[in-house]
């Protein structure tokens, strides 16, 4: 029996089902998308790590370090000191834990060096000439970002050194000496000219450098010690970055048998750990709870490993200079920690005084940026200088950025802010205005189809022993080997970029979503708006978008 004129017949009789447009059905289109990863938002640099990370899990490391480097010259070194916020918000942490991204930037950091990658000189030479003050991690960075961008760089450092914290503030078992050197060498290569032990003392010096370069940017760190009040001068108390900056030169001062470091932060941590590797017993007084300490989780369990006795939740309520020794009276406190809205709050808890012998006291409670050489120029936003988002100061051709503008005292904040700072340069340069790019929100999990990716426990990188690493003083965390950093590679989501997996095109019911050159399309003559293709994507990368009709 013939079906009856303008009718459509049934799939047992045409053999196909392209007839019935089930696209009419739909009231949401999916679509494929990239963007960013939780981890690229958090990363103070601005790193495309799930872009290097999916080089890396191909195998191709070179490209990889490439990708890496586009936003921070110092992969080998931020792989060893950096306080990894990208981390805590991957999406992987709730399931089986983050992906470790800190040991995969240093493995690519490591094999750029143990294989001698260079950077590619850059593609052309401009006229402009830019000054950066102080070589530190925001120095180095600003002048890595303009260089390559062909302008010419002067790069003024106060010291016969460059490197600035991480050489005198972060000691050789977290940052090796070799590896410090050779991604600032690397860096140098590009043709920084250098002019060190160059100091910028007097507002007039900046006024000279501005006279004679196009741009300047000044980043000359946080110098100036804070004090605890009231301590009595006596040679037994030590400022603890003079002490580190002593120790990681290899001339620690020679101290009694026991040792008192007050403070709770990676300085004051690396100010105990250095005094346990010069022979002495220490104790370590934090005002927070253990976890409340500001220095990272691995440094203070570290420091425990290897014999630094930790009173927490305690502050010094007085000092007596004693003729054998210190008397340090210490008084418990509850710590609460500053918010948004409200400054940390330190409550003495009377009745609680104990006492402590010590033969030195170092204090590292922080340090302050020196002002002065920027007085009547460069305004001050309380304790640092006042900056816009881009680094740009108050004064016409000059941006600041690194401890001197911030009080996020992390090298890769520093890397970070001299890299905006240098691409707000570039712009003004060129005369060219800052594009404004819309995007989308970060990835979360719940786009993540994880049920397509097998369970992987996260990799840990081995360390020393605390016997090898107080005898040895070489670097306690040794990273990842090959076979480790490729499984630790292959664990990450790829949050909100398309892999290629074809899972939408597997799932699609209705064969609407087509695999054509190297993306995708949706034929919405048949897609349904089911929704199915969005729900088994591994990475983040589709959604649905509501149509009106």
């Amino acid at each position: 029996m013939s079906a009856r004129p303008g009718t459509v017949q049934p799939i047992w009789t045409t053999g196909s089902t392209e007839v019935f447009k089930t696209g009419t059905w739909r009231a949401a289109l999916p679509r494929h998308i990239e963007a960013p990863s939780p981890c690229h938002a958090a990363c103070p640099v601005g790193g495309e790590i799930a872009e290097w990370i999916g080089l890396a899990r191909a195998g191709d490391w070179r490209a990889a370090w490439d990708v890496l480097t586009r936003h921070n010259p110092f992969p080998a070194i931020a792989g060893r000191v950096c306080h990894h916020p990208c981390e805590s918000v991957c999406n992987r942490g709730p399931v089986d834990g983050a992906v470790s991204i800190c040991q995969l930037e240093r493995f690519a950091g490591d094999r750029a060096l143990a294989e001698s990658w260079a950077f590619a000189p850059p593609a052309l030479e401009r006229t402009g000439h830019v000054a950066i003050v102080g070589g530190g991690p925001a120095g180095l960075s600003a002048a890595f970002q303009l260089r390559r961008r062909g302008w010419r760089v002067s790069l003024y450092e106060s010291r016969s050194t460059l490197g600035g914290l991480m050489r005198h503030g972060i000691p050789a078992y977290r940052l090796a000496r070799e590896v410090l050197d050779a991604e600032i060498a690397r860096i140098v290569a590009l043709g920084i000219e250098l002019h060190l032990e160059h100091p910028l003392h007097q507002p007039a010096a900046l006024d000279a450098l501005r006279a004679s370069h196009d741009a300047v940017f000044v980043a000359t760190g946080a110098a100036l010690p804070r004090h605890l009040p009231d301590l009595p001068a006596d040679p037994r108390v030590l400022e603890g970055a003079a002490f580190l900056a002593a120790a990681n030169a290899g001339t620690p001062p020679a101290l009694g048998p026991r040792v008192v470091v007050i403070g709770g932060g990676s300085a004051a941590l690396d100010a105990a750990r250095s005094a346990r590797r010069a022979g002495h017993a220490v104790t370590l007084v934090a005002l927070e709870a253990r976890a409340q300490m500001p220095a990272q989780r691995d440094e203070v369990e570290e420091a425990l490993e290897e014999g630094t006795m930790l009173v927490d939740g305690a502050m010094l309520a007085q000092l007596d200079p004693l003729p054998g020794g210190l008397r340090l009276t210490l008084r418990r406190v509850c710590f609460e920690a500053a918010t948004q809205h409200r400054l940390a709050r330190v409550e003495a808890i009377a009745g609680t005084d104990f006492v402590l012998a010590a033969d030195a006291l170092i204090v590292s409670i922080g340090q302050d940026p020196d002002l002065a050489p920027f007085a009547g120029r460069l305004p001050a936003a309380g304790r640092r200088l006042a900056i816009a988002a881009d680094g740009a100061t108050a004064l016409p051709g000059v941006w600041a950025g690194g401890d001197l503008a911030s009080d996020l005292r992390y090298v890769t904040e520093a890397v970070g802010m001299g890299r905006r700072a240098a691409l707000a340069i570039h712009r003004t340069l060129l005369g060219e205005v800052a594009a404004v790019c819309a995007t989308h929100e970060p990835v979360p999990l719940q786009a993540i189809a994880t049920w397509a990716h097998a369970s992987a426990p996260r990799v840990a990188a081995a360390r020393r022993s605390p016997q090898e690493r107080l005898a040895s003083g070489g670097e306690v965390q040794l990273g990842l080997v090959p076979a480790q950093a490729l499984a630790e590679a292959q664990r990450c989501y790829s949050c909100g970029r398309c892999i290629q997996c074809d899972l939408c095109v597997t799932w699609c019911p209705d064969l609407a979503v087509r695999h054509e050159g190297a993306g995708y399309t949706v034929d919405a003559d048949y897609c349904k708006g089911c929704g199915l293709c969005v729900r088994e994507c591994p990475t983040g990368s589709m959604l649905m978008e509501e149509e009106t009709r």
